[in-house]
């Protein structure tokens, strides 16, 4: 039964007037009735040094196209909202290092602690003080920390370059913005460089790490990469049931909707089998994440499972819910086949579809909601509350009906 405080705090997350942070933190505890005060004062120290690990990176790009474009200096940004995983596993190895402590933080004095105080100009975090270790479970708190920063900043660096990578094979370099005038051609220039000079430094990393965080790395690209090699077909399965060509939808139900789930790559509980779309979106933005969790296992952090499957769930929901509905037009005029334009050929009027994929997000966050709550990570469970209150069905079809 929901108290009245968590039916307030529920109440409040559905009023739009609010920031959609607030909301979101209203929301879970309006679920979950949990309320970590610890980890939520962790989220600015999370922010402050993952904004400086990609600073860090983008520094290297800002050197290499000042070279390039024989230029003093030039600054870099390019926009992505692939690093939250990344952002919620280094809280959440936080919070666990913290809860080992005996009295002093580990997190306060951390080597990335003394990067964003100190503005450090060195390499010394690139390398753990000992790589031999890296495989084994950290011998302090303090080590604990560290392990998880140092390899927090070489998965951003991997998420940055397999985006960039993407958006440079797709010809989109809108995202790419420097502080230098380009034209179109010398912009298309910039992304190429902006990803070679990522994919450089990450294999300079990779050589440093064990095999078997390097493995779970490459298997992972090979799968998404196996995946994008299928887009093709997927846009001609969509292309023919547009037409009414014969099976054509009940193609894109079996081999796109209901896909079964490789036994040998799956993470996920029997329970959570019957999601729609769950293996083509696993193999589409999932994968990553998943090795990204394997990554930090493997490097001896304790992760959970729970943990893994929450964070690839909820970047699952994030991919249909932010960018499939938002490109929703777009698709539909560029024959891109996603859960999305593939419910509006399924359901029998746009009224339906529109409500298919509301729901369909709902049982994604849901469980990933449950599984955060399960391994005590509120950030995790807050941020599926942002995701939620983040999308705008109202650009899809029939939404207007509902």
């Amino acid at each position: 039964m929901t108290g009245p405080l968590r039916a307030t705090a529920g109440w409040l997350a559905g009023r739009s007037a609010l920031p959609t942070a607030v909301r979101a933190v209203f929301g879970y505890y309006g679920h979950t009735g949990a309320f970590d005060l610890g980890s939520l004062r962790l989220k600015s120290t999370v922010d402050d040094r993952t904004e400086a690990m990609v600073e860090d990176v983008f520094t290297l790009v800002e050197s290499e196209l000042a070279r390039e474009f024989d230029v003093e200096s030039v600054t870099f940004e390019y926009d992505t909202k692939l690093l939250l995983p990344a952002e919620l596993t280094l809280g959440y190895l936080y919070r666990r290092a913290q809860r080992r402590a005996d009295g002093t933080d580990p997190v306060a004095g951390s080597t990335w602690a003394s990067r964003v105080a100190n503005a450090v100009g060195d390499d010394s975090y690139r390398t753990p003080a000992d790589p031999s270790d890296v495989g084994e479970a950290p011998a302090s708190p303090e080590a604990m920390v560290d392990r998880a920063e140092y390899l927090t900043r070489i998965v951003i660096e991997a998420l940055l370059d397999g985006d960039m990578r993407d958006a440079v094979n797709d010809g989109e370099y809108e995202d790419f913005e420097v502080s230098i005038s380009v034209d179109e051609d010398e912009r298309a220039r910039v992304a190429r460089i902006a990803q070679e000079t990522l994919q450089a430094d990450l294999e300079d990393h990779l050589e440093e790490l064990p095999d078997e965080l390097t493995d779970v790395y490459e298997w992972a690209v090979d799968l998404s990469e196996a995946h994008q090699d299928r887009d093709p077909h997927f846009r001609d399965l969509y292309e023919r049931a547009r037409d009414g060509a014969a099976g054509a939808v009940t193609e894109i139900e079996s081999e796109y909707r209901d896909a079964p789930f490789d036994a040998e790559t799956d993470v996920f509980g029997d329970e959570q089998h019957d999601l729609p779309y769950l293996w083509t979106q696993y193999a589409r933005v999932g994968v990553i994440y998943d090795a990204m969790i394997e990554m930090y296992r493997a490097a001896g952090l304790p992760v959970e499972t729970a943990f893994k499957r929450s964070i690839v769930l909820a970047i699952i929901a994030a991919q249909i819910w932010l960018d499939d509905v938002d490109d929703y037009g777009a698709d539909v005029e560029d024959g891109q086949l996603t859960p999305v334009t593939a419910e509006y050929l399924l359901a029998d009027s746009d009224r339906e579809a529109a409500r298919r994929v509301q729901e369909i997000t709902e049982r994604y966050l849901d469980i990933a909601r449950s599984h955060a709550a399960e391994t005590e990570s509120p950030l995790t469970g807050i941020a599926t509350e942002y995701i939620y209150h983040s999308g705008n069905p109202h650009v899809l079809p029939g939404t207007g009906q509902l």
